[in-house]
């Protein structure tokens, strides 16, 4: 936890309304995103019990299913949900755009342009928590490997058509999720907490109601409130711990949560009053057992899918960060990748990645963290402040420039630039410096000293961003009066070394895919995801 986020925090526990922690949205925010609000049976994580999924916030399609434990309504609401999901994650794959791109040409070795198809947007599922994340996941490793009757027809339990191809997307989501930026899937709890800091520990923050009654109490929205909670008295003047604690514990007469976490576990004084009781007049065949079922889930369900959209409703009111579309453009070059997978027909992702193509995911997640941490900070002065405090950046006024030149036989301009500042950052000799020009290019500089006849000054060399002629470009050189923030980091970070490709595996990890003794010749082990 950084410095800026602790004292955020402690700002939101002394005022009793959360704090913010960015002053722009650093997530992209469809303009019709899917919401999807699932809930499983507690204590089997596969189980799944119902779910509400739409992209209108007033008519969501309900999802249910009355007996868990059996096969054939398991399938069918994964089969549901596949007619739910399909339509939206499709009907942004044949509206495109071309843009040029530089591939290696194979008989020369050489880097030729070439016109590629882009999409023009790409889906975006909003799930409520990180656990939503994970069940997303655990769902398309249970799908994308199920059989159906048309490719295998004397298969015991056959899926229903499109759900290996639901599984197989869901996969995706769930891969992408977990690059750092990236916008396909998202949780609400992750991205609120990215922008608003509360008085609760992060785990806490994981329940979506209490994390909401912290950045804007119920009671000054009721129209955002869900239904349940709209007779509740108005909680005027109360802090958000308070509103928090309630949301997490107030149940109405029939022992219901006000606020169900739809975690997607349920609540188990709910699975024991109401649940069990009406899962055994449906399994007694009693007549309205099933309708009854189905509104006990949409119960738990609602309060939940409302406070996504209340959610969605907040963010909107923050203005988009400058480089969050540069961020969407690549989640958009991998939904496009994807599609063009499924429509050449490969197979469904493996369950274990090969040893290149694991190293190779790692180390485009850990570019990809860089490139935020950089992004977020120049898109945005309050996460830059933190940057400042941690050491990593420093902003002040220029005092004076004096030219100065290279040696050698072309003399290229070397400005030397006293910059005043009050932050306290340690730099060392010949230390790297970057800032960001207006034109969007980063300019390179080294800091020389500390200026000994101006107390709080230093003297950096600007090294480039200039252009490549002997006088620099306009507007290049920071004038005298100029306020500028140099960071000491890159703001736009490489990846690593290449690695080989797949078939150059060496033996110390694994040798090349379908080698013999190859972990990938290994079965994988049973585990309950196997049998959802």
């Amino acid at each position: 936890m950084s410095l800026i986020e602790t004292l955020a925090r402690m700002e939101a526990v002394a005022t009793g309304r959360a704090a913010p922690l960015a002053t722009v949205r650093h997530r992209h925010l469809s303009e019709q995103p899917l919401v999807f609000v699932p809930l499983t049976t507690a204590g089997e994580a596969g189980a799944p019990l119902g779910a509400l999924v739409g992209t209108d916030r007033e008519k969501p399609a309900l999802l249910a299913v009355p007996q868990p434990r059996n096969r054939d309504l398991r399938f069918a609401f994964l089969a549901e949900l596949a007619e739910s999901l399909l339509p939206y994650v499709d009907g942004f794959a044949d509206v495109v755009e071309w843009e040029e791109r530089k591939e290696t040409d194979p008989e020369t070795g050489k880097k030729v342009p070439v016109q590629v198809e882009l999409c023009a947007d790409a889906p975006q599922l909003i799930v409520p928590s990180a656990a939503g994340i994970d069940f997303v996941r655990l769902l398309g490793r249970s799908m994308r490997f199920r059989r159906t009757a048309e490719q295998e027809p004397e298969a015991p339990y056959p899926a229903p058509p499109h759900v290996p191809l639901l599984g197989r997307w869901f996969t995706h989501f769930g891969e992408r999720a977990r690059v750092p930026g990236a916008s396909l899937l998202l949780s609400m709890t992750g991205l609120l907490t990215r922008h608003w800091a509360t008085g609760q520990s992060l785990l806490e923050d994981q329940h979506l109601g209490a994390l909401l009654a912290w950045i804007d109490p119920p009671a000054r929205h009721p129209t955002s409130t869900p239904r349940r909670q709209r007779s509740a008295p108005a909680l005027q003047g109360v802090s958000g711990r308070a509103a928090a604690e309630r949301a997490e514990s107030a149940r109405d007469a029939d022992g219901r949560l006000l606020c169900p976490p739809a975690g997607p576990a349920t609540d188990p004084a709910f699975d024991n009053r109401l649940l069990a009781p009406a899962m055994a007049r449906f399994d007694a065949g009693v007549p309205g057992a099933e309708d009854e079922i189905h509104g006990l889930i949409e119960s738990q369900l609602r309060p939940t899918w409302d406070a996504v959209w209340h959610g969605i409703d907040l963010l909107r009111g923050l203005p988009p960060g400058a480089r969050v579309a540069d961020r969407w453009k690549r989640d958009r070059w991998s939904y496009t990748a994807h599609r063009d997978r499924v429509r050449a027909g490969e197979p469904p992702q493996p369950r274990r990645d090969d040893a290149v193509t694991a190293a190779q995911k790692l180390a485009s997640r850990e570019t990809a963290q860089a490139q935020l941490d950089a992004q977020e900070a120049l898109d945005d002065p309050l996460v830059m402040a933190g940057r400042r405090l941690a050491g990593e950046a420093l902003e002040g006024t220029v005092t004076a420039v004096e030219m100065a030149f290279s040696e050698g036989r072309r003399p290229m301009p070397r400005p030397l630039v006293t910059l005043r500042t009050a932050d306290r950052t340690p730099l060392p000799e010949r230390a790297k410096l970057y800032r960001a020009l207006p034109d969007g290019k980063t300019q390179t500089a080294e800091f020389v000293a500390y200026a000994a006849e101006e107390p709080g000054a230093l003297v950096v060399r600007l090294t480039g961003g200039m252009g490549r002629g002997r006088t620099p470009e306009p507007g290049s050189v920071p004038e005298p009066d100029d306020a500028v923030c140099w960071t000491l980091f890159e703001h736009a970070p490489r990846g690593g070394p290449e690695l080989p490709d797949p078939e150059d595996t060496p033996w110390t990890h694994g040798g090349p895919p379908g080698a013999t003794g190859a972990p990938e010749d290994t079965p994988d082990t049973a585990t309950a995801e196997d049998f959802l």
